[in-house]
């Protein structure tokens, strides 16, 4: 049964409560909030709780009310939820654990689960095992404990998983207008995508920031994705967790690159949800998208009165996508005349200190470094503490800033090295001016490269849908490498001339017949390489008996195939089955590389040839198959073409197959192809 809308639920007006200790809470909670709406406690034997009648039932509320807070045991939460759904209330949060969480311990934890799910009906409830959510804007909270979040008139949404991390970035003081933060539990009914679709609506949310353990219905965050650029409010994500691919990698190089975690990666890249991986960044990302939005290019510019902090800023970027672009020569000149002639003019800039506590030389050489049509421009600035020194110099810098921002226009941001450098009453000065609070040069630039990239993905055509194709039932079969290679023939990739052989002496015939040199490869051997199953470059019928003879003992047959040429750079193109997102594609570096490079990139299906283009020219591989220093060269058009039809094979299979490998596909010179020169399919039958 498909749940009414949140609205209710997460911008209430009236709130019941049910529990004793953490009820009680969530009402002392919505007092200090300034809940300006009905609260209506549920006990049994309580007359009052904090100067409001208790009620003894759901039926003897008022009314069905918008939101409630169940804070009883796990038994009686299921029975309070279908009086709820029953009143016809507007969703409830359900705090008690016992659930699917703890089926190891409790053997009908999942049997409960579901039928906490049946009682809701289509009444929304969020949980169980869960904190619950503060609306930030309104003052209404179903929350039984203490934090940090203060009411706002417009900010982000942060929505996790986790009660605990919720509370820790409640208690941020970075700045950061927190309007939604919501716990998911165990996403029984609603999940975290069902939470922040539902909260970037509200047309006071700038931005919304997920921390995500898995990501559970697939469909719904594409849904989110979706709604999110449509709105122009970005999404960042901090996922975690990794999955053990070893089982998986004992059958093919393919299942060890293409482990959940770049799964994750790719599919988020996908939808347009920027990625971080720590919670400063996170905090710091969405400080930049509340204020700033997603950055126009990944083209930024930084000034600090030190040469130590400019170190430090280029030596940040480094493996980020932020550019510390060169000056433009029509800045030189205004820059000079501010600064005077022993500054070195660059990008990043040390200003020194001739022009600190100016206020018009300051504003002059900000104004000069903003017109560079930078995305963003930060000024490093760490303020002194407030207890022993005197910041009226830095209150200076920071008037300079934010008048060399209104008169270029541009986007500026003042960050300081450290996070406690930078005072919280400034940090929120700064955003009311529309300048940028940052903390940490790591995360600042992670944040510049989140903002930027969400932007790029924006500005390109919408992505298709996921391939939703699950697997048939089956028992799964792996194909002979003949048997593989005649399926990829077919689907339009050139794979080596070739054919099967049963003996030693059909197979030394059977080269005679394709041409010399040849390949021998002993079929039913996946780990032909390690097993001794290929030899290579056999240039007489005697070399190919002896080698056939040599394999016997391990053979079911022979794949004798004619030698391709030396290729100018060795890929690797499989497929293999995510247990969420389903299967996906990767290409990367192949051959002995595989593990040596460690260069690849998934690409969730379907896929375009553009988007594979894109992915594959950010591998490092790119320069051999273009040409390194004078060797010989094909085209990533080439390549792409090949990978298209391989994606196009995997998506035409998708219900049966579970794994594919090509590895090698051995890229040509002078432009004369791709060729596959080893498969391995496994499918279920």
């Amino acid at each position: 049964m498909t749940p009414r809308p949140l609205d209710r639920l997460i911008r209430p007006r009236t709130i019941a409560v049910f529990g004793g200790r953490e009820a009680r809470r969530v009402i002392e909670q919505c007092d200090l909030m300034g809940f300006a709406g009905d609260i209506w406690p549920v006990h049994p034997t309580l007359e009052s709780v904090l100067g409001r009648r208790c009620y003894r039932s759901v039926e003897e509320l008022p009314d069905g009310p918008d939101a409630a807070f169940v804070g009883v045991n796990r038994m009686l939460t299921v029975e309070i939820v279908r009086a709820l759904s029953a009143r016809g209330g507007g969703g409830a949060v359900c705090y008690a654990s016992g659930f699917s969480e703890a089926v190891s311990e409790l053997a009908d934890g999942a049997e409960l689960q579901q039928a906490l799910v049946e009682a809701a009906g289509d009444m929304p409830i969020v949980g169980p095992n869960c904190y619950g959510m503060i609306n930030g804007l309104d003052g209404a909270l179903l929350w039984p404990d203490q934090h940090g979040i203060v009411r706002s008139e417009r900010g982000v949404a942060i929505l996790t998983q986790s009660s605990n991390i919720a509370i820790n970035l409640s208690m941020q003081r970075r700045g950061l207008p927190i309007s939604y933060l919501m716990t998911a539990g165990n996403q029984a009914q609603i999940g975290l995508s069902d939470l922040a679709h539902a909260v970037l609506d509200d047309p006071r949310v700038t931005a919304v920031g997920l921390h995500i353990e898995g990501f559970g219905n697939i469909r719904a965050l594409e849904a989110l994705a979706a709604r999110a650029r449509e709105l122009k409010k970005p999404v960042v994500a901090l996922k975690v967790g990794k999955s053990e691919q070893a089982q998986r990698a004992a059958i093919s190089h393919t299942a060890s690159l293409a482990g959940s975690d770049a799964v994750a990666d790719a599919v988020l890249h996908r939808l347009g949800i920027g990625r971080v991986t720590t919670l400063p960044e996170l905090i710091e990302t969405l400080k930049l998208l509340h204020v700033a939005g997603p950055l126009e290019s990944d083209a930024i510019s930084s000034m600090s009165c030190s040469g130590g902090e400019a170190s430090l800023m280029a030596d940040a970027a480094v493996g980020r996508n932020v550019e510390f672009r060169a000056l433009k020569p029509e800045q030189l000149p205004a820059l000079r005349a501010s600064l005077g002639e022993m500054v070195t003019l660059s990008n990043p800039l040390d200003y020194h200190t001739f022009v600190w506590g100016d206020l018009s030389r300051q504003t002059d050489a900000f104004t000069a470094m903003f017109e560079g049509g930078y995305a963003l421009n930060l000024v490093v600035l760490d303020f002194p503490r407030e207890d022993r020194c005197d910041g009226v110099d830095w209150m200076t810098t920071v008037s300079a800033v934010a008048a060399a921002a209104k008169r270029s226009g541009a986007r500026a941001g003042v960050l300081a090295t450290l996070p406690e450098n930078l005072p919280e009453p400034i940090a929120k000065q700064l955003i009311e001016t529309g300048i940028v609070p940052l903390c940490g040069i790591s995360e600042a630039l992670a944040a510049a490269d989140v903002a930027s990239g969400i932007a790029r993905v924006w500005k390109k055509p919408r992505p298709l849908p996921l391939l939703d194709q699950p697997a048939d039932a089956g028992e799964i079969e792996t194909l002979s490498e003949a048997a593989a290679k005649a399926e990829l023939a077919a689907a339009g990739l050139t794979v080596p001339l070739g054919r099967t052989a049963a003996t030693a002496n059909e197979a030394a015939e059977t080269a005679q017949q394709i041409g010399f040199p040849v390949a021998l490869k002993a079929l039913g051997i996946e780990h032909k390489s390690e097993a001794g199953a290929v030899k290579l470059n056999l240039w007489d019928k005697n070399a190919v008996k002896d080698a056939a003879e040599g394999m016997a003992p391990i053979a079911r047959g022979y794949l004798v195939e004619r030698m391709i040429e030396r290729p100018v750079a060795e890929l690797i193109v499989g497929a293999v089955r995510d247990p969420v997102v389903g299967l996906t594609l990767t290409v990367g570096a192949g051959g002995i590389l595989v593990e040596l490079l460690e260069d690849s990139v998934v690409l969730p299906l379907p896929v375009t040839k553009a988007e594979v283009l894109d992915r594959i020219s950010r591998l490092k591989i790119r320069k051999l198959i273009e040409g390194y220093r004078g060797s010989a060269a094909s085209s990533l058009e080439i390549v792409a073409d090949a990978v298209v039809s391989a994606a196009e094979y995997v998506v035409k299979n998708a219900a049966l197959l579970e794994e594919l490998d090509i590895n090698p596909l051995m890229v040509l010179g002078e432009s004369r192809g791709v060729v596959a020169a080893d498969a391995l399919i496994r499918r279920r039958r």
